[in-house]
């Protein structure tokens, strides 16, 4: 059974970014957070939409959109917050993950 998690979070305009899409797709309101390794700092993070929690996701709700990150990442990414950024560069998700000793510049890979 999943989880509901209070250190992870989606921040209002992620969860409106989110519920635009997964309507556009027909998809359930679902954004699944995982982190792999690899990227230019060691881990990277990915977005993905799932159809339903798994059984081992923790799952944090903003405005009815749930944010699910499985057990192996969530030790990774416990404390973060999930945001909708919009800037001259361009929109995307972005993780502020207080975990992350360092960064890059694109914002998408990390390190511990």
């Amino acid at each position: 059974m999943a989880t509901i998690a209070p250190d992870i979070a989606l921040t209002p305009a992620a969860a409106a970014r989110v519920a635009t899409i997964a309507a556009k797709q027909n998809k359930p309101a679902i954004l699944r957070l995982s982190v792999d390794g690899g990227g230019c700092s060691g881990f990277q993070y990915k977005f993905g939409f799932a159809d339903a929690p798994d059984s081992d996701d923790s799952v944090a709700e903003t405005d009815g959109v749930r944010l699910v990150v499985d057990s192996i990442s969530l030790d990774l990414v416990r404390g973060c917050q999930v945001d909708y950024v919009e800037s001259l560069g361009g929109a995307a998700f972005r993780v502020e993950n207080p975990n992350a000793a360092s960064g890059c510049g694109c914002g998408t890979s990390f390190a511990i």
